[in-house]
């Protein structure tokens, strides 16, 4: 990280000159983001760490990041026919096969897309070598990194403290083109976005809340608080028996008070508040806050498909495609990729197909003349070449559109006529 010190000096003493401002001062920033009104007066906002121990909240989380983590990140190249084509190169390809030197590639994203997902920022801290080329790729902690802007426009990054990163000590201010800073829903600041916990943890809090009134009910017998009546007046004396006598009975225990003394429930039970159909809404509406179709969070609540594939493919264009497209377009910029280069992540290990679907899918392909038999092979069974299959086929009867109009436009000739047998 010896680039950065080079630069430490001079942008600091902007920063502490007061020539770069941070995007949050003198405009909508601070908010106090609170499941409702009051909640922050009350001492009961809504923290990171709480959201995420919702199930709901951190099935979403999890799954976006781990489907966005198995995903290749190919480095690719348009051809002489307009076609992105698997290249590879000296100066990039390395730093997508090993972004750092603590983790994979499906680890990197995974550590991306947590960022991205829980606070609506992600940064990454770029590591070049003597050439200017980026070598490492390093996810910042958000909570450790403050957007600067400068009276000109120009943008800086505040960094804190990060030893995995090369930063012993902080704060650390690197222009923007050192950062690759992937954001959305940048409602407030183009350079400040936001998590969907900021619209759906309300119903992030209800689910914990009810999980821990369903514990609390549950570690009491299953019973619902109530009361113990009796038909005459008795003692207090009385009345602190028959409450520590009922207060000692254990779950299936019969209890025996005396004096006509009979049970009233007081607090609803689980029936009552409908908290299944309480439970269930929840659910959804953390779902579809983060696009995740409420079948792959709850499985009881399976989709009208007649195969996974429909599912995966609505799951990718509601939830996943706008992840991928925003990686792809952050590191062919931080990556400085010139042209024809790019980078791309393959589908085909999101989308597994059952072996029917991907027979059926192989032999139209190649019906169609979309794909030569090898290239059939290779994509839907991932087996190598035979001889012949290089070349797409077609059938025998089909002809192009030219062939047919050049047929039309011919003059045509008379059909000779056939000699009329009684003449001689």
């Amino acid at each position: 990280m010896g680039a950065y010190a080079t630069i430490r000096s001079a942008i600091r003493s902007m920063f502490s000159t007061g020539s770069l401002a941070s995007p949050t001062r003198g405009a909508w920033m601070p908010i106090v983001r609170e499941p409702y009104t009051g909640a922050w007066q009350n001492n009961d906002e809504l923290r990171l760490e709480t959201a995420l121990a919702n199930p709901t909240v951190f099935r979403c989380v999890s799954l976006i990041a781990a489907d966005i983590g198995k995903l290749p990140c190919r480095l690719v190249a348009l051809d002489s026919a307009g076609i992105w084509v698997e290249a590879s190169s000296p100066a990039f390809s390395p730093v997508l096969r090993s972004p750092n030197r603590y983790q994979t590639p499906q680890q990197f994203f995974e550590s991306w897309l947590y960022s991205k997902l829980l606070t609506g920022n992600a940064y990454t801290l770029k590591d070049r070598d003597a050439r200017g080329v980026v070598v490492a790729l390093y996810v910042l902690d958000p909570a450790r990194v403050k957007p600067l802007v400068g009276p000109d426009g120009s943008v800086y990054y505040e960094i804190q403290t990060h030893e995995l990163a090369g930063i012993p000590t902080g704060p650390l201010v690197a222009p923007a083109r050192e950062v690759i800073h992937d954001r959305w829903n940048c409602v407030y600041h183009p350079l400040v976005g936001i998590s969907p916990l900021y619209a759906c943890g309300g119903a992030a809090r209800q689910g914990l809340a009810m999980e821990a009134a369903s514990t609390a009910f549950f570690t009491g017998g299953g019973r619902p608080s109530g009361l113990l009546v009796a038909p005459t007046q008795i003692t207090d004396a009385q009345a602190a028996d028959m409450k520590a006598k009922w207060s000692a009975i254990g779950s299936g225990q019969t209890a025996v008070v005396g004096n006509g003394v009979k049970y009233e429930a007081i607090s609803s039970t689980a029936v009552d508040a409908q908290w299944i159909e309480q439970a269930g809404w929840t659910a959804k509406t953390i779902a579809g806050c983060f696009g995740v179709p409420i079948s792959m969070v709850d499985s009881s609540q399976q989709p009208p498909y007649a195969n996974n594939e429909a599912s995966t493919l609505q799951y990718h264009s509601q939830c996943l495609q706008t992840h991928l497209t925003a990686i792809e377009n952050a590191l062919d910029v931080g990556l400085e990729l010139p042209p024809p280069y790019g980078t791309e992540f393959d589908l085909d290990d999101l989308i597994w197909m059952d072996t029917a679907t991907k027979t059926a899918a192989a032999r139209d392909a190649i019906a169609a003349g979309a794909l030569s038999p090898n290239e059939a092979r290779r994509k839907y069974f991932g087996v190598g070449p035979v001889p012949g299959g290089d070349s797409p086929m077609a059938q025998q009867q089909y002809y192009s559109l030219e062939a047919l109009a050049m047929r039309d436009a011919a003059p045509s000739t008379p059909a000779p006529t056939a000699p009329d047998p009684a003449v001689p």
